[in-house]
């Protein structure tokens, strides 16, 4: 039964992802979740209590699936290097229009969450979070980072940096003529974590 609940609720998710990938947008409704997903309203609202739910439970297994794969690309670099790999992977370009279609969809979303829900936000951020502070404490260990980082702090405003500046890939072309990327990121927050 366990295996039943798990999986109508991971297929309401990927309907959920489906529909992002094709529009762009979380403005969908529960009903084209349902109809795609070929399954009732009643099963819907057995697992999620609304599209806000189901768009949280979603985020939160993308953001912990690609930190759980960020960390085994990360774990044998070094602090420096495992930092420049992270900002890579988090900043690079959609490989697809259906990935830059969620990309999109989720960052708007994402901001609403921000506004609405901090306190689930801050959950789903959570294991990134700990992944940057591993790599903070890891490069103090190494002595290639500041010994006075206050690692936790330091961690959440690096990671809020890095997300915050992947809206900069575009809008820094027209700023100044040439797209931020994930070398730039690299260099910027090194500037702050070494001596």
């Amino acid at each position: 039964m366990a295996a039943e609940t798990e999986s109508r609720a991971t297929r309401f998710m990927g309907s959920a992802l489906a529909i992002l990938g094709e529009t762009g947008r979380t403005d969908f409704t529960v009903l084209e979740v349902v109809e795609r997903s070929k399954t009732s309203l009643r099963a819907f609202y057995q697992h999620f209590a609304t599209k806000d739910e189901l768009l949280l439970a979603l985020v939160e297994k993308i953001m912990a699936d690609a930190t759980e794969d960020w960390r085994a690309e990360t774990a044998a670099r070094s602090s420096a290097d495992a930092l420049r790999r992270l900002i890579e992977r988090i900043s690079a370009p959609a490989e697809s229009t259906t990935q830059d279609s969620i990309n999109r969809g989720l960052t708007y979303y994402n901001d609403h969450l921000l506004e609405t829900r901090p306190r689930e936000f801050a959950k789903v951020l959570a294991p990134l979070h700990g992944l940057f502070a591993d790599i903070l404490r890891r490069g103090i260990s190494e002595g290639a980072f500041r010994t006075d980082l206050d690692v936790d702090t330091d961690a959440a405003i690096l990671m809020q940096t890095v997300l915050g500046a992947l809206r900069l890939r575009d809008l820094g072309a027209e700023l100044n003529g040439v797209p931020i990327d994930g070398s730039h990121l690299h260099t910027f927050c090194l500037r702050g974590l070494t001596r």
